[in-house]
């Protein structure tokens, strides 16, 4: 029953880690990932919208430069030079901002890429450090109990001395026990020891489907490890918190707002204060301490 109980306890609490697994990071992500796809599709067609009218004022400054020339040709070349210079300048601009804007566009794509995998894998990573300390915990709470398990399964002949006792009591002469008897307690001769009352074993209840009391965190597996609910460091980091505390978060990743008003602009490492503790459609509320917007 000692071994059944042990073993049981450690199926719970595993059961319970991956109870949060489920919880922290697969329906964080599920939630996330409608709100995500929305978001890239509308960057995706204004990136390539951006991509077109800079493609077509480039060709555009190519055609008209191709005429140019052809006008040049005549015998007042002379007259189209300048202006050919000119052509050559605005082309050369032009195509320095295209390669300019692609290489802005791969930066930004990575960065949000990388936003939405450093979440996964930082909730992964804890996830599996927690997981690690519940195996380092089994093994010392199953290697402290193994020995006794071993010693006593190790002689099957052994009887327990309280046993042996009676035994020997009721092996002994049966004259001088009843005299003995007679002399001490002034009771009936010998006789042995009534059965115990009748009840059910214990193991008939080994696989009996009862409610357990689920394993409280002083038990020796949840005593000093911390849930993976505060594993988020980001968008969930506010969440349950009460409504009387403010809640700091540093930031991961820069973002620049634009001409988006509503829209927050930070760098890597900025301190912010959140001015609601839970998200709402999505997003965070809060006041950047170094500029106190």
């Amino acid at each position: 029953m000692e071994m059944a109980e042990s073993h049981w306890k450690l199926h719970t609490e595993l059961e319970e880690n991956f109870k949060r697994f489920h919880r922290e990071i697969i329906v964080e992500l599920e939630k996330k990932t409608d709100m995500d796809v929305k978001y890239m599709t509308a960057t995706f067609k204004r990136y390539q919208t951006d991509y077109k009218q800079k493609q077509e004022s480039l060709d555009r400054s190519q055609t008209d430069l191709k005429k140019l020339r052809r006008k040049g040709q005549s015998k007042h070349a002379f007259k189209y030079d300048l202006k050919e210079n000119e052509y050559l300048e605005t082309i050369s601009s032009r195509q320095t901002d295209m390669q300019k804007f692609i290489a802005d566009g791969c930066r930004e794509a990575l960065v949000e890429e990388n936003r939405r995998f450093w979440f996964l894998a930082e909730k992964h990573c804890m996830f599996s450090s927690q997981l690690s300390s519940f195996h380092d915990k089994a093994k010392e709470l199953l290697s402290s109990r193994l020995p006794t398990w071993q010693d006593k399964c190790s002689n099957v002949d052994k009887v327990p001395d309280t046993v042996t006792s009676m035994i020997q009591g009721l092996s002994a002469d049966p004259e001088s026990a009843q005299t003995q008897h007679h002399s001490k307690n002034h009771v009936s001769p010998l006789t042995p020891p009534p059965a115990p009352p009748l009840k059910i074993s214990p193991l008939a209840n080994m696989f009996n489907p009862e409610p357990r009391i689920p394993l409280s965190p002083s038990s020796d597996l949840g005593s000093e490890q911390g849930s993976l609910g505060d594993l988020s460091r980001s968008t969930s980091m506010s969440s349950g918190l009460s409504g009387g505390t403010k809640s700091r978060v540093r930031t991961i990743f820069p973002h620049t707002a634009g001409n988006n008003d509503t829209l927050l602009s930070f760098d890597h490492g900025d301190v912010i204060t959140l001015l609601i503790h839970r998200e709402k459609d999505g997003w965070l509320y809060g006041e950047l301490d170094r500029t106190q917007r």
